[in-house]
């Protein structure tokens, strides 16, 4: 038996036991992975396989990339293949619901007619040309079309909602629709203060283009079955009628989006400008926030020391800074939430916080937050406030951390146990609810988030910052299905080399300061030397004393020999690294073939002793 295993028939059976042991299991266990990578980058969500394996009615996916033109694109080419694995095993998934086709428009094919047909973005290369074609069309039986014009690296953690949310759109092709009750003039209206028509708000027309709308009155008995998402603005005039409707909605599975606010500064109602400036301002959703595990201080406003704004005091005069504005910035930004993750900035203004209760039933996500270097102010300190930097003056950090917005998940109860007069009786509890809560109503002005310009009578807006994406993500989360809003942001494909990083930075903090200091000492150099060359004629050189050349040949001597040493520097930031990479490759080279090679003699070694000693 010993001969047979060490001798050519013996390989040659072990070879084909082997081809036979993979096709036995490709045949047997034709959907078993094994998923090893760190943050299970390859395992689909609970979410999309509910979403897959629900289909009624099959999808075509056509997955567009330009394979020849990519050719040198080392990290777009394996993202791409990533994207086309992560398609494949959601066909899979699908049981014969999704029909995948992988296409490469060549250059001037009818293959790359489809791909401009869909929408996609084609991203020229400047090198050869060509045309780079990443992305994704989807189709359904109605003929419907929902299209990712360019999978983009920096959105990689979201490449599973992506996907998921497309397949749920064209299994769902209608609009959603949302309820839309606001204290605030969303759809424009006449301004009160300057008695001419205002426009529409931008985030409203955004949502306009997107979803049907349905605007319910405060005094609603009940939100109409039809409802997907029901959307609150400032709602400070809600009867507590409305507020039970709120409350069954929420129960009986539907979706809410609130916007609360302890100061709206956009608040230009008769009851606010009456009141003062920041009395009759605030809104809340008392008792409901209570019941889903939230507490809200509606006198209480968050400044931020390290966010806040820098805000014009007018024509001939410095700007200000308002610590009561903050610009919430990726750091303070929830990166595994699908609805925060692919957001950069955000703007807030006199905004609320959002703690939540300790012991409650649901799961309290924060979305934004302020960071450590922020306090709560009462909101009555913005009455008749002239100059925001007054806010500074004593302002001192509790080094807590506060939740501006926050996503709401799990079992509740109704905070109406006796139905109001006037209202049915209506559900106890639910298991599962889903909410989401803002404290700022302020940043859904445009005032916040963009610019609008008037172009030829069209209105052009520019944002600089992502609030209407913040919306328009909410909205599009919370009117998916519940599989597609349990689907969260995953890890990155791509991972970075950590310990080359780390010798990066080490050797820049060794090699910026000698960098620094050289540079000051040339640009000292240069300065003395124009100083002496100033009105000086190149061909009357010879006519300057002695010593005026040979101070003039001393500091271009001193400016080359400083020019040296700062590419010694420059050289010397990188070779660190250069050793490590030389390290790898020795190691790669002839380390590793050397302990194998080691390995197997002393394999051998061991055996003959063996054999010896029998």
């Amino acid at each position: 038996m010993k001969r047979l295993m060490y001798s050519g028939t013996g390989l040659l059976v072990l070879l084909l036991a082997f081809l036979a042991f993979n096709m036995a299991s490709n045949t047997l266990l034709p959907g078993v992975r094994i998923d090893l990578t760190e943050q299970k980058l390859y395992t689909i969500s609970d979410g999309t396989r509910e979403i897959l394996t629900g289909l009624e009615e099959p999808v075509t996916l056509y997955f567009f990339f330009s394979d020849s033109a990519s050719k040198d694109m080392v990290i777009l080419r394996n993202y791409a293949r990533r994207v086309e694995e992560l398609l494949q095993e959601y066909e899979r998934v699908a049981g014969g619901k999704i029909d995948l086709q992988i296409i490469d428009p060549q250059p001037f094919s009818e293959a790359e007619d489809r791909a401009a047909e869909f929408g996609l973005q084609a991203i020229p290369l400047p090198q050869s040309g060509e045309k780079l074609y990443f992305g994704l069309a989807g189709s359904n039986t109605l003929g419907e079309r929902e299209v990712i014009p360019f999978f983009a690296l920096e959105q990689e953690g979201l490449l599973e909602y992506e996907l998921s949310r497309l397949i749920n759109s064209l299994a769902q092709p209608e609009k959603a629709r949302i309820g839309i009750i606001s204290g605030l003039p969303l759809g424009g209206g006449m301004n009160p203060m300057t008695g001419q028509p205002a426009a529409p708000w931008v985030v409203f027309e955004q949502i306009r283009q997107l979803f049907e709308i349905s605007n319910l009155k405060s005094d609603m008995t009940e939100v109409p079955d039809d409802i997907d998402v029901l959307m609150l603005v400032h709602p400070k005039a809600l009867t507590e009628q409305a507020l039970h409707a709120v409350d069954q909605f929420v129960l009986r599975g539907g979706k809410l989006l609130a916007f609360i606010d302890p100061l709206a500064e956009a608040d230009q109602s008769q009851e606010a400008m009456m009141e003062g400036m920041a009395d009759g301002k605030s809104s809340d959703l008392s008792p409901l926030l209570k019941n889903w595990g939230v507490n809200f201080d509606a006198e209480k406003v968050v400044l931020d020391a390290r966010l806040g704004m820098s805000v014009s005091r007018g024509e001939g005069q410095l700007p200000a800074r308002h610590i009561g504005w903050l610009e919430v910035e990726q750091a303070q930004l929830n990166k595994e939430d699908t609805v925060t993750a692919p957001l950069s900035l955000l703007t807030v203004a006199t905004a609320g916080a959002l703690v939540p209760i300790e012991g409650a039933m649901t799961q309290f996500t924060p979305l934004f937050s302020s960071t450590a270097k922020s306090a709560l102010i009462a909101s009555s300190a913005f009455a008749r406030m002239q100059d925001p930097e007054v806010l500074l003056d004593g302002f001192a950090p509790d080094s807590n951390i506060y939740h501006f917005a926050a996503r709401l998940q799990g079992p509740a109860v109704s905070a109406y146990p006796d139905a109001p007069e006037g209202s049915e009786p209506g559900l106890q509890s639910a298991d599962n609810i889903n909410v989401m809560v803002i404290a700022d109503t302020d940043l859904l002005t445009d005032r916040m988030w963009v610019q609008v310009q008037d172009f030829f009578g069209e209105r052009v807006p520019q944002p600089w910052a992502d609030n209407g994406g913040l919306v328009i993500n909410a909205l599009d989360n919370l009117s998916g299905s519940e599989a597609l809003i349990s689907v969260r942001s995953r890890g990155d494909f791509s991972r970075p080399f950590t310990v080359v990083e780390n010798l990066q930075r080490t050797a820049e903090r060794r090699y910026r300061a000698s960098e620094q200091r050289l540079q000051q000492q040339l640009a000292v150099t240069e300065q003395r030397l124009a100083e002496l060359q100033q009105g000086q004629d190149p061909s009357q050189m010879a006519e300057m004393s002695a010593d005026q050349q040979q101070a003039v040949q001393g500091f271009i001597d001193e400016k080359l020999a400083i020019r040296k040493q700062l590419r010694d520097v420059r050289f010397q930031l990188n070779a660190d690294i250069e050793e490590l990479g030389t390290w790898l490759k020795v190691i790669n080279i002839a380390l590793v073939p050397a302990l194998l090679t080691l390995g197997i003699l002393l394999w051998w070694l061991i055996r003959r002793l063996r054999r010896r000693s029998a």
